[in-house]
């Protein structure tokens, strides 16, 4: 997607202005070029124009006079590498983190959330109006986040025996022991991980967590998963945590089940980390680079993570979605219903959705509400959240959406009088877009975490729909990340 999206977000609307103007030579790769940064792209990247070219630079400001060099060049635009900043913006601050730049994560820390949350407004404006052709659309203002550092209840850290190490460790000229990191991967770099010795996305007992592991993995010699010859023990480290709550999941990946050492990280959790209240084991025998597996086994505690979400609770198995940022989740389900407009009478459907934070928020407000997951550990979740919260009026299904949404679905469960979807990040298979329109719902809340597949999405649900509100809500400050919340209403004939 990147290619297309990012392209039809930024390309000038000046006919005059072309990516390849004949008369200007292409920059290529090596070039240092001088710039002025005209506004934010997708992925936090600022954008340029050299000669009428597109050129993108990372840790950039909108205004900011940079000197960077060209390291990849494309057929409609090029990237760069930032080697100064000649005149900085006012909106320039101090980045907190000691890897940012080195760590893939939060690229946004050198700019005031001030003008995040500007940025992210414009990234949506352009989103809707160049990709999802909807000008007259109301967009309203991003809702700020609470906390703009350790606002995450979930991390997901990897093992690696290949790790990266920065330019200033490569400059101090100490010698590192590159066989083993824990920690998260650097900006485009998948076959390496950066070993993260603090991360302000989450509170100090995770550091603790993830410093310590470390240690005694590399004391008792537990070995990093090797991608390239499909061996080792180690492979992700997950680590989730309640903010209404006093619960803490520590969920540890490993290519097998080893009692020995399941039995000596129990016994150092309860000795060094007595704040941890339940410690699983996920095994993942497979090839696939993913923290999820064949199976979980629960070590100790309830193997399960407990969250409220206003009046409501929730329990959250290890591999189960459920919104990152608990405080924003409570604004986000805020926004969701008040869009949706549900009354007593009506039949919600919720598609993709995960426990059912939403769902079961919007039950009390509906006749009945049903919700559709396709992986069938998140709808177990929803169902014995329902149980948990005494709501009777909802139903869950695991399945495939492209082979669920069908008429016999209607004929078993009912017609919905609201939709609301909640897609991954790639959004919605073209034909599930259509069958969800044949619904024929009143309205339809689309929720995304990215704007460029819904922007996508959205032309198809206006062929029945007219698009009339979209509401941002920052869950993901220092990033790009962005929720975004959009009403569509159908169309009178």
């Amino acid at each position: 997607m990147i290619g297309w999206a990012i392209f039809a977000l930024v390309m000038p609307s000046d006919p005059s202005i072309e990516a390849d103007t004949p008369s200007k030579p292409p920059l290529r790769r090596g070039d240092v070029i001088e710039l002025v940064m005209e506004k934010m792209a997708d992925r936090g990247k600022c954008l340029a124009y050299h000669n009428g070219q597109v050129v993108f630079v990372p840790h950039t400001l909108a205004g900011e006079h940079v000197r960077a060099k060209v390291v990849k060049r494309r057929r409609k635009f090029a990237e760069a590498q930032l080697l100064a900043v000649l005149q900085p913006s006012p909106n320039r601050v101090q980045p907190r983190c000691g890897y940012f730049g080195s760590c893939g994560g939060c690229t946004l820390q050198t700019t005031s959330y001030t003008r995040q949350l500007e940025d992210k407004y414009q990234l949506v404006r352009e989103a809707m109006t160049r990709i999802a052709d909807l000008p007259n659309l109301e967009i309203r203002r991003p809702l700020k986040s609470t906390a703009i550092y350790g606002y995450r209840n979930k991390m997901e850290f990897s093992f690696s025996p290949y790790r990266w190490l920065t330019r200033e460790e490569i400059d101090s000229g100490e010698v590192f022991d590159t066989s083993f990191a824990l920690g998260l991967h650097p900006p485009n770099v998948f076959a390496k991980i950066l070993d993260i010795h603090q991360c302000h996305l989450q509170d100090e007992r995770s550091t603790a967590v993830v410093n310590g592991i470390r240690v005694l993995a590399k004391q008792h010699h537990w070995s990093p998963w090797n991608w390239r010859n499909k061996e080792g023990f180690l492979r992700h480290l997950v680590i989730r945590q309640s903010v209404h709550m006093s619960d803490f999941m520590v969920n540890l990946i490993t290519s097998e089940y080893d009692t020995e050492r399941m039995s000596r990280l129990q016994a150092y959790f309860k000795e060094e980390h007595p704040y941890v209240t339940t410690l699983v084991n996920t095994i993942n025998s497979t090839p696939a680079q993913t923290a999820f597996g064949e199976r979980t086994e629960t070590i100790y505690g309830p193997g399960i993570l407990r969250e409220r979400i206003g009046e409501l609770t929730f329990e959250i198995a290890p591999g189960a979605f459920f919104q990152t940022n608990t405080l924003q989740a409570e604004q986000l389900v805020n926004v969701v219903r008040d869009l949706a407009g549900v009354t007593e009478k009506d039949h919600v459907y919720d598609l993709y959705c995960g426990t059912g934070t939403i769902a079961l928020s919007l039950a009390k407000h509906a006749a009945h509400v049903t919700g559709i997951e396709l992986i069938e550990d998140a709808i177990l979740n929803a169902r014995s959240n329902a149980a948990l919260n005494g709501i009777k009026n909802a139903t869950f299904i695991s399945g495939d959406m492209l082979r669920l949404l069908k008429p016999d679905l209607i004929t078993e469960h009912g017609n919905p009088d609201v939709v609301v979807l909640d897609p991954p990040r790639a959004g919605m298979h073209p034909k599930v877009a259509v069958q969800v329109s044949r619904l024929n719902a009143r309205r339809i809340v689309y929720v995304s975490c990215n704007i460029q597949s819904q922007a996508r999405d959205l032309p198809i649900l206006s062929k029945s729909y007219d698009a009339v509100v979209a509401q941002p809500v920052d869950l993901f400050p220092q990033t790009h990340h962005l929720e975004n919340v959009v009403l569509l209403e159908k169309k009178v004939p």
